[in-house]
């Protein structure tokens, strides 16, 4: 299992996620706090994810900007699906539960990985993958989970937000 650790442990320079499997880092993951957008290091490879027209994507750093090698968009807000390209490889997300905030990835006729979370004050997403998925497919993956739960909570503090001022204007 796939897990993102708390900012600057497990050995990794302040600022950086270190992506965690049995406890050991398999990849860094530097994510921006303003955007929707990080760089990854999984072994000798630098990745860019970004947010591009709507899709998430990654590609190497040495790709030119705009390219991606790794795709994922939204494809209905309401049941929160999303489709994913890696590499050529289509992948359905489906929600597993709309109150854990957890997801399916299903590709190739079978489930290729589930999120979860480390639970506590602070949970961090998780992700229980199939071993022939390859890392950087799985630390995108990851990413998306990272997104999708960064997207639900800023929802939810808008919603306190709005509701909260809604009942302090009301008469």
């Amino acid at each position: 299992m796939l897990e993102v650790g708390k900012a600057g442990s497990a050995g990794v320079e302040k600022g950086v996620l270190p992506v965690l499997r049995d406890g050991v880092v398999v990849a860094r993951l530097r994510a921006s706090n303003w955007k929707e957008a990080a760089t990854a290091v999984v072994g000798e490879r630098e990745w860019v994810l970004a947010e591009q027209k709507r899709e998430l994507t990654g590609r190497w750093s040495v790709d030119p900007e705009g390219s991606a090698r790794l795709r994922a968009r939204q494809t209905s807000m309401w049941k929160g699906t999303w489709e994913a390209d890696l590499e050529g490889a289509p992948v359905s997300v489906s929600s597993l539960s709309m109150w854990k905030g957890t997801h399916r990835y299903t590709g190739r006729g079978r489930t290729l990985a589930e999120s979860g979370s480390t639970g506590g004050w602070s949970p961090r997403p998780t992700l229980d993958c199939d071993e022939s998925l390859p890392l950087h497919h799985q630390v995108f993956l990851l990413w998306l989970e990272l997104v999708i739960s960064r997207r639900n909570q800023s929802a939810a503090t808008g919603a306190v937000v709005a509701g909260g001022a809604a009942a302090a204007g009301g008469s």
